[in-house]
């Protein structure tokens, strides 16, 4: 169980940093000029290749943590709520996707501030995830 626990982890962090990363990368885009085609398209290029890279990461992430849940038989309340969040951060992941995908489309409309906004969504999934496994208030 503890090889399991261990990849779990190391998968979580390396995926969290780029969660974490790519928003930046999104804010970086958001507040290039119109005129500055070389810098958009650098950006644009670190964003999809940080996004392919997380990919395997959130997978990897996902299968260990399966394996903890289902094959060890960790339950309780906080389980149900941790998944729940598990889940919000999956479409994050994918609304990062969706972000990248917009700025290739030059379809973006919203600002980097607001883009510093959803930069924080993550870490806020971090502290709630982190003290509903290592508390489990419930």
């Amino acid at each position: 169980m503890l090889w399991v626990k261990s990849f779990h982890i190391i998968f979580v962090t390396s995926w969290f940093a780029g969660l974490f990363y790519l928003p930046r990368v999104l804010v970086n885009l958001a507040m290039v000029e119109p005129d500055s085609t070389a810098e958009r398209e650098r950006l644009l290029l670190m964003a999809r290749k940080l996004y392919r890279f997380m990919m395997p990461l959130m997978v990897l992430a996902l299968v260990f943590g399966l394996w903890l849940w289902l094959g060890y038989g960790i339950s309780g309340a906080w389980m149900h709520a941790k998944l729940a969040l598990v889940i919000v951060l999956i479409g994050y992941h994918h609304v990062c996707g969706a972000m990248i995908k917009r700025f290739e489309r030059g379809e973006n409309r919203r600002s980097h501030i607001w883009y510093r906004w959803f930069n924080e969504a993550p870490v806020l999934l971090l502290v709630a995830i982190v003290l509903l496994v290592v508390v489990k208030p419930f």
